[in-house]
């Protein structure tokens, strides 16, 4: 029995400040559900057609123009709540909603990638053996080459022939469709492959898809032609796409997993698809910027670069000059003493989220986790502080200042967000585009969705951090009051 001094002793007050990472998808209001269920639609839609980075380009600016946003070159001037993108080889894309106060003090980026792990053709690709014709190939970031093996394949991209013009190729997702194959051996003469580490099981010159194996017909032979399968795929691509194989040679084409994003589970939570790496966060900051109300306080860009996953190298990667040269551009049609000191104070004011995927925790491999530092599916998008590997290696760590401010942000906006990183320490590591922006000394941090299976064919997604990454991005665009 408790004494009548127990009973009268108030409860210690609760502590304030407890970061919970916490399963908040029961926690919507009926309202937002409906918000929620609509943007993944729209969503998984985009993913269906952007399966290559040219496709995911082509995606946004068909969208970018559907709502008003014209070329840039088109406009000799600027002025706030005008609506401009510029592109570059058809591949990385800027696009911007011009804010209130001048470019010269800073604008807001939201920045992704749309290039994807892949297996990209060989320039010749074509051979035969054994009267197997297969396209040679060469993969493209970092894959798990196994993964890829005796799985259904599609082929994407642009052939251009030596007048220049292009021919545009998506077989194996329409219905009626083939699809492609790299075989494997059977598990009964598998013996010596099963007996090596995973790493040299699957060699990355033998990712070879099988294509066809019907002999050219009679009246299509060509006697110089000793191979007469390849010659029939060569007969197929003449009558079909009007393409040689010296076409090949000037052709970008990949291969990419064979299906459209699915639903995933009994209750429908999860989002299967190829590519939510990092197209999920490339969208979402392409719709975030497109839908910001009215005319934002500093200028909203968005940007969509390409190669990221073979290290944002050259013309179309964020080691390159793309998205200084476009600061410049909208800076010379908004002052009227143009200078290159303008362009390095708009880079070095500005703020950025660096909008990029996250590894989601595992319950299967506890080994690589890091225990109370890994999102998790359900608790919403992620903030990573910092990236790297094995001591912060080539990393972008973000400023406490920048933190707390976007702490405020998203709070606010009642985005559900968490913070996490890439794994155990020393387990290994990553990067992404961030390094490249803070290059121009802006705040920059890495924000973006967790994800099971990255860089594996088919990828997994919760709805609910894929709504809350649209979320958090469109409430960073919106904010009235000064980034750190």
């Amino acid at each position: 029995m408790a004494t009548k001094k127990s009973e009268n002793k108030k409860a210690p007050a609760p502590v304030k400040g407890v970061f919970k990472r916490e399963d908040a998808v029961n926690k919507l209001s009926p309202e937002e559900r409906k918000v929620l269920d609509a943007y993944v639609s729209v969503y998984m839609n985009y993913l269906s057609v952007a399966k290559t980075e040219r496709r995911a380009y082509a995606e946004a600016v068909r969208l970018l123009e559907a709502r008003g946003f014209r070329p840039l070159a088109s406009l000799k001037s600027l002025k706030p709540g005008d609506k401009v993108y510029r592109g570059y080889h058809g591949k990385t894309l800027f696009a911007a909603v011009v804010g209130k106060e001048p470019v010269s003090g800073g604008v807001r980026v939201v920045g992704g990638h749309t290039d994807a792990p892949r297996i990209d053709l060989k320039p010749v690709p074509l051979s035969e053996k054994n009267g197997i014709a297969y396209f040679d190939t060469h993969y493209y970031g970092g894959i798990k080459k196994f993964q890829w093996v005796a799985h259904p394949l599609a082929l994407y991209g642009t052939a251009v022939r030596k007048d220049g013009s292009k021919v545009e190729i998506a077989i194996g997702d329409k219905p009626g469709d083939p699809v492609f194959m790299i075989s494997d051996i059977l598990p009964h003469l598998g013996q010596e492959q099963a007996a090596k580490v995973l790493a040299d099981a699957f060699p990355g010159e033998n990712l070879d898809l099988v294509i066809a194996t019907t002999p050219c017909p009679a009246d299509a032979d060509d006697g110089e032609v000793k191979e007469k399968v390849k010659l029939h795929v060569m007969r197929i691509l003449e009558k079909e796409y009007g393409l040689t194989e010296q076409d090949l040679i000037s052709a970008e084409l990949e291969i990419v997993p064979a299906g459209l994003p699915r639903e995933m589970g009994l209750d429908r939570s999860l989002i299967t698809g190829y590519g939510h790496d990092d197209r999920i966060c490339a969208f979402a900051g392409l719709q975030a910027m497109m839908d910001v109300k009215g005319v934002p306080a500093k200028t909203a860009v968005v940007l969509l670069c390409d190669k990221e996953e073979i290290g944002s190298v050259g013309a179309t990667g964020m080691d390159s000059t793309f998205f200084e040269n476009s600061i410049a551009e909208l800076v010379f049609r908004q002052e009227k003493n143009y200078s290159d000191i303008l362009v390095r104070r708009a880079l070095e004011a500005s703020s950025m989220l660096s909008a990029d995927v996250c590894a989601a925790d595992d319950p299967l491999f506890p080994g690589s986790s890091s225990p109370g530092n890994m999102a998790k599916l359900n608790a919403g998008a992620c903030v990573i502080k910092y990236t790297g590997s094995r001591g912060k290696v080539m990393a972008n760590d973000a400023s406490a200042e920048f933190v707390a401010r976007l702490r405020e942000i998203f709070d606010a906006a009642g985005v559900v967000w968490q913070v996490g990183e890439l794994g155990r320490v020393d387990v290994g590591g990553g990067g992404t585009i961030a390094m490249y922006m803070s290059h121009y000394g802006m705040n920059v941090i890495d924000m973006g969705t967790p994800l099971l299976n990255m860089h594996a064919p088919w990828e997994v997604a919760s709805k609910l951090d894929t709504y809350m990454t649209y979320k958090a991005y469109k409430a960073f665009f919106e904010a009235a009051a000064e980034l750190a």
